[in-house]
């Protein structure tokens, strides 16, 4: 690549880099490839949720199940596995672009919705409701959760420094904050003993309690979210070079800013509410992707929309397998799978960068 056109490259972030000398056109080919593999790895693991569970049931019998009322394995298959498969597709694919635009918007490789507080947000909010007013189910949740998670949004960009905010005061806010918002949601339950019931597994994350009428109450916030994540991936690559120089390409920094915590917001609280407060999704999937694609957001965001849902559905088959005859908590198992991976890339500094 000639000098004038690296120079070009930093300064316009529609223009693809190539690592190594390869062309645009190659790199883009790769990265489109990689696309259709993640899909097929999507499909899969759709079809791993519904195959297993906590009970066993033969093949041929989850397969007559998707499709003949009268068979033993309809009820199994279209009450639970369906639901929460579908459950965990959205879920997923919210948390992975909220971790995704996150990322990009803090330029901080190892940020993560639980890790900064937004998903502490939407839980305390959530155990208020439940505690003090008595809300029940989705539909009272998903409105206290998406509050929850747009006031710790904000807060713990104010209290890292607003435009000034560097990875460390971001990554300390949100720590505080966190620790802060979990004790008032232990609290909360400790002193409610219905609370407490209600709420012990929806804490650590969960898919278990997927509804049908769950899944149609959340598709909206989710694909408003995800709608407004893909429309900020050019804004936010010209974020990334800077306030003036996103001027000068024509991008509104307040406003991408303010409509990126609002697509947060919409991402995370909606999940939040719908599954629980689950973390590292939203970290381990874009700072993955980030090595194979780049920083550029017009292809790392739908990398993260795919492959997310494939990690929180591995993860939720993979709880079934290991707990049988019951289960454990989706939050859970990510939580195993991630703590060791912030902590060695925390450790080593290898991070990728956004």
């Amino acid at each position: 690549m000639s000098a004038t056109t690296s120079l070009q490259a930093r300064r316009d972030p529609e223009i693809p880099q190539s690592p190594r000398g390869r062309p645009p056109s190659r790199r883009n080919t790769v990265r489109a490839a990689g696309l259709l593999g993640c899909l097929l790895a999507l499909l899969l693991v759709l079809l791993l949720s519904i195959a297993f569970g906590a009970k066993q049931l033969p093949p041929g019998e989850v397969w007559h199940g998707l499709f003949d009322s009268d068979s033993p394995g309809y009820t199994a298959v279209h009450r639970m596995r369906l639901p929460r498969t579908l459950l965990g597709l959205l879920a997923g694919t919210a948390l992975g672009l909220a971790g995704g635009i996150m990322q990009a918007l803090t330029r901080n490789p190892l940020a993560d919705p639980g890790l900064l507080g937004i998903n502490a947000g939407a839980a305390a909010a959530v155990a208020a409701a439940t505690t003090l007013l008595g809300v029940t189910g989705f539909t009272g949740y998903v409105w206290f959760a998406l509050a929850g998670a747009a006031l710790v949004s904000v807060l713990v960009y104010a209290v890292g420094g607003g435009r000034g905010a560097t990875p460390a005061r971001l990554a300390l806010a949100g720590s505080a904050l966190n620790a802060m918002l979990y004790s008032f949601v232990s609290a909360a339950m400790l002193l409610d003993t219905a609370s407490l019931e209600q709420m012990r597994f929806w804490t650590v994350g969960s898919l278990a309690s997927a509804q049908p009428a769950t899944i149609a109450r959340l598709l909206p916030f989710v694909a408003a979210g995800v709608l407004l994540a893909l429309a900020l991936a050019r804004p936010l690559n010209a974020m990334a070079l800077g306030d003036d120089s996103a001027r000068a390409l024509g991008a509104r920094p307040a406003l991408v800013r303010a409509a990126a915590i609002l697509a947060v917001t919409l991402l995370c609280g909606a999940a939040t509410a719908a599954c629980g407060p689950i973390v590292f999704v939203g970290l381990m999937v874009p700072h993955l992707v980030r090595a194979h694609t780049g920083p550029d957001l017009r292809w790392l965001l739908p990398y993260c929309a795919l492959l997310a849902p494939v990690l929180l559905l591995g993860a939720d088959v993979l709880g079934r397998l290991l707990g049988r005859p019951g289960e454990l908590q989706v939050g859970i198992v990510t939580a195993v799978l991630g703590g060791p991976f912030f902590l060695y890339f925390a450790r080593r500094g290898k991070v990728a960068r956004a």
